[in-house]
C-alpha cells in the first residue's frame, strides 16, 4: 500500500474543476453587476423622488400660505346703504346747518372811551352903526307897552326878544338891552335905544354916538 501511489485528484479534475470555477465565477459577477445597477437606479428613483418631493412639499406649503384662513368668530359686516330720496317723499328737506355764533372780542381795559366836548357856537360877529334913542310912544311894534325908562331897543330885522350887548366905542359902557320894536328909520343909524338904556351908556345930550353891537 505504501508502495502505491494514489492519483491526485485535483490534478485529475483540473480543467473541469476551471471551468466550473470560471462558470461560477462568471455568474457571480453577472449577479453583482445586475444587482449594483438595480441599486443604483433604486437609488437613483429614490433620489429622484426625494428630490421631486421636496419642492413639491414647499410649494403645498407656499400655496397653503397664500391661500386666505378664514376666522371662525369673524362675521361680514351688513353693508347700510342710505335711503334713496325717491323712496321716502314725503320726508322733509334736510335743515341747513345754523351758522356758529360769533362772540365779539372783549373790550381792552386799556381802552379809555373818547369823551367828546360840545363844541361852542361861535361867537356873533360885532358890528359898528350909529345909535340914537327915543322917550315917546305908547305900544311898540311887538305889541307890548312902550317904556321910555326900559332896557328896550328898536331894530329893522331882528326877530323880537333878540337880546343884544351895546357898546359905546367912545368911552367903552356897554348896555344889554331887547328887541321889541321897529326903527330906527334912518340911513346912518341902526338901533334906536329907549332913553333908559341910553342914559346907561351916553348923556341924553349927545343924542346920535357911535356903538359896536352883538348878538347874545
Amino acid at each position: 500500500m505504501s508502495g502505491r501511489h494514489r492519483p491526485n485528484p485535483t490534478t485529475r479534475f483540473t480543467p473541469r474543476l476551471r471551468l466550473v470555477l470560471s462558470a461560477a465565477a462568471a455568474s457571480t459577477m453577472a449577479l453583482a453587476t445586475i444587482g449594483i445597477l438595480g441599486i443604483t437606479d433604486g437609488d437613483s428613483a429614490d433620489s429622484v423622488d426625494v428630490v421631486e418631493a421636496v419642492p413639491r412639499a414647499t410649494q403645498d406649503r407656499a400655496d397653503r400660505a397664500q391661500r386666505p384662513t378664514a376666522s371662525p368668530t369673524s362675521s361680514p359686516r351688513p353693508t347700510v346703504k342710505p335711503p334713496s330720496p325717491s323712496a321716502s317723499p314725503d320726508a322733509p328737506p334736510p335743515k341747513p346747518a345754523a351758522a356758529p355764533l360769533t362772540t365779539p372780542p372783549p373790550a381792552s381795559p386799556s381802552a379809555k372811551p373818547r369823551v367828546t366836548t360840545p363844541s361852542r357856537p361861535a361867537a356873533a360877529p360885532v358890528r359898528t352903526c350909529g345909535a340914537s334913542f327915543y322917550e315917546t310912544g305908547e305900544t311898540t311894534a311887538s305889541g307890548e307897552p312902550f317904556d321910555p325908562d326900559g332896557l328896550t331897543a328898536a331894530h329893522r330885522t331882528f326877530a323880537f326878544g333878540t337880546r343884544l350887548k351895546v357898546t359905546n366905542t367912545a368911552n367903552g359902557q356897554s348896555v344889554t338891552v331887547r328887541i321889541n320894536d321897529r326903527g330906527p328909520f334912518v340911513d346912518d343909524r341902526c338901533l334906536d335905544l329907549a332913553r333908559g338904556a341910553f342914559k346907561e351908556i351916553a348923556s341924553l345930550g349927545a343924542g346920535v354916538i357911535t356903538v359896536s353891537y352883538q348878538v347874545l
